[in-house]
C-alpha cells in the first residue's frame, strides 16, 4: 500500500527565548514549536508531529543543538 502526500498544514505553538547566543552572529536564540499535519489527498490527517527548533532572531538561521 502506497500513501501519497499531498498536504502538509505548519502551525507555530510557541515562542520562547532560549539560553545562548547565535555562533554566527552572536543574536539571540529562540525557541519555536510547531506542529505539522501531513493530509493523504486532503481526505483526512495521516501524521501529526510537534517539533521543537532553534533559531536565531538577528539572522534567522536554524541552529541544531548538539549532545556530547
Amino acid at each position: 500500500m502506497c500513501l501519497i502526500f499531498c498536504d502538509e498544514e505548519t502551525r507555530e505553538l510557541e515562542r520562547k527565548p532560549a539560553y545562548g547566543k547565535c555562533p554566527h552572529c552572536g543574536g539571540k536564540v529562540e525557541i519555536l514549536d510547531v506542529e505539522t499535519k501531513s493530509r493523504c489527498c486532503f481526505l483526512f490527517p495521516v501524521c501529526f508531529e510537534i517539533k521543537r527548533k532553534f533559531r536565531c532572531t538577528i539572522c534567522s538561521k536554524r541552529l541544531v543543538l548538539k549532545y556530547y
